[in-house]
């Protein structure tokens, strides 16, 4: 099988290098293909035991009013802006979908009835898949500005009452508006953050 070659710079920069976290938005909507085309490249990423926990709803329009109230109030303004606000949540019984998805094994039964490892499992993968939505969608050519101010309550109340879903954080979604961005807070540098053990 060949080795894989490095992407391009190009794309480097749209995906990490120069990409920002947006808190202003361009008035120009996201095709809902656009969002159809997120999930099917995120949900190729890495999942321990292929969970895939995460569940996803894409608020837009007159449904923004739903979310507004549940929203910190230094959100809530760009969030109402956003052509598409995604609330990202976790499947707590993600386990009853392992039949499906992990078949070769009986993964179910190391979930079932096993709280901390479910709540850890769901949290730690959705989050992953969180982040795999973030690349997804700047590879897509969209702006990503994701939260969590927000109150986790409200929003689950609202959106996910009545299943087994919680929230694990809020991302707008569209086309940035360079002119309101802040200037880029500095990262820590690779000796301050890693080590190589040998």
């Amino acid at each position: 099988m060949p080795t894989p070659s490095s992407i391009s710079k190009e794309a480097l920069n749209q995906i990490f290098l120069t990409a920002r976290t947006h808190n202003g938005w361009l008035d120009k909507p996201v095709a809902t293909d656009t969002l159809k085309q997120i999930y099917d490249l995120l949900k190729w990423g890495p999942t321990s035991a292929n969970s895939s926990p995460l569940r996803i709803v894409f608020v837009t329009g007159a449904a923004k009013r739903r979310l507004l109230p549940a929203m910190a109030p230094g959100n809530a303004e760009k969030t109402q802006a956003a052509p598409v606000t995604a609330i990202l949540g976790q499947d707590m019984k993600f386990y009853d979908k392992l039949p499906q998805l992990f078949p070769h094994t009986d993964a179910r039964s190391w979930f079932a009835g096993n709280q901390p490892l479910i709540d850890a499992t769901a949290f730690r993968n959705s989050s992953l898949q969180g982040a795999y939505f973030i690349i997804a969608a700047r590879a897509l050519g969209l702006d990503v500005g994701p939260m969590s101010g927000f109150d986790p309550a409200k929003v689950d109340a609202e959106f996910f009452a009545g299943t087994s879903y919680k929230t694990n954080f809020i991302c707008n979604l569209g086309y940035g508006d360079p002119s309101k961005l802040y200037p880029r807070s500095p990262r820590l540098g690779f000796d301050e953050a890693c080590q190589i053990l040998d």
